[in-house]
């Protein structure tokens, strides 16, 4: 298929670069793909939505403050920390790229300073920091996606807002740079509500670029994604089988959790952590999920992409020009839809 089959037009306003006033206080809009229905209601109405027979799979990690907001040549720049390679060096991608030249240095608050030593692909660059990666972590934002547009002063008023909003409740295991985003909208009382029905597991993919790379072939076949660390404890994985095998519904709370379980079910034999590059397009044979919740996503995107490999592209074609003509949030920050 085309990369363009997966192109949609979207009013700049609708993009969400604040979260509800309430995480539950989201609109959700209910996909049903066996009869093509689609209803209006808010997340708060989500534990009724769900039957005796469901249970629900949620990606449990947990956000870094990875991004790190200063100066190189006395310029503002930026940067996403991807990945700690030890000794104090850090890969990162950075903003604007052409600055961080070999020789350069930024510099952040509290004495933070870092040297480029290499320059890589994509703006891709290799920094030495004068402190470990825990104590560099502590100056940085949470890594907004870059359409929320949180310029420095804005990031700096907002700083412990997004990053206690940009992370789920129930995040436990750090090592993501970008949040799952469909689990934002729970709260305490939410799962508390859900628990006393169905139950809940959980399951950990450390979101890394793979999630968010940006597509760059026409025919998605020859599309590769990049490879994510996943853990999925023994019990879990085998609670889930026997869910399964007893006729239960699988509801994948996001499109980390949809990747993490489509993935585990093909491995040859079950691991407890094991990374996956899966892309997920039209075509693809679920072999475990049953529903999914998630947010409005990116157009050309692989996490648009796997939704319309989910629930059909002329259906989520018709679901998305329903939620821009009521105004839906999209993106990180914006409204969920459950799929059934």
């Amino acid at each position: 298929m085309k990369l363009s089959a997966f192109d949609f037009d979207l009013p700049h306003e609708l993009i969400a670069r604040f979260p509800a006033g309430r995480r539950d206080g989201s609109k959700l809009m209910v996909v049903n793909r066996g009869s093509g229905e689609i209803s209006h209601l808010h997340f708060s109405d989500l534990p009724g939505l769900l039957g005796a027979a469901d249970f629900l799979v949620m990606n449990n990690t947990r956000v870094r403050p990875a991004r790190l907001i200063g100066q190189i040549h006395g310029k503002a720049a930026e940067m996403l920390i991807v990945r700690d390679l030890g000794g104090r060096k850090l890969e990162v991608l950075c903003q604007p790229a052409a600055h961080f030249r070999p020789g350069a240095f930024f510099t952040g608050p509290d004495g933070l300073r870092a040297e480029v030593l290499q320059t890589g692909e994509r703006g891709r660059r290799l920094l030495l920091f004068n402190r470990e990666y825990e104590r560099v972590l502590e100056q940085g934002y949470a890594p907004l996606p870059p359409y929320i547009k949180r310029k420095a002063g804005e990031a700096g008023r907002c700083r412990d807002f997004d990053l206690e909003r940009y992370q789920t409740v129930y995040a436990r295991h750090p090592g993501s740079i970008a949040a799952p985003t469909a689990g934002l909208h729970f709260t305490p009382e939410i799962l508390a509500h859900i628990r006393e029905k169905n139950i809940l597991l959980e399951i950990t993919l450390d979101v890394g670029e793979a999630t968010f790379q940006k597509i760059e072939v026409e025919d998605i076949c020859r599309h590769r994604m990049g490879s994510e660390k996943i853990r999925i404890d023994p019990g879990t994985g085998r609670r889930i089988v026997e869910l399964k095998g007893e006729g239960q519904t699988l509801l994948a709370v996001g499109t980390t959790t949809v990747r993490s379980l489509e993935s585990f079910a093909l491995l040859p034999e079950p691991l407890e952590q094991f990374s996956s590059d899966i892309f997920i397009s039209p075509g693809f044979r679920f072999r475990l999920i049953d529903k999914l919740l998630t947010n409005f996503h990116l157009p050309q995107s692989s996490l648009f992409i796997l939704v319309a490999a989910f629930a059909g592209l002329e259906m989520m074609q018709r679901a998305y020009v329903l939620a821009i003509e009521r105004e839906y949030r999209f993106f990180s920050y914006g409204d969920a839809m459950l799929i059934v």
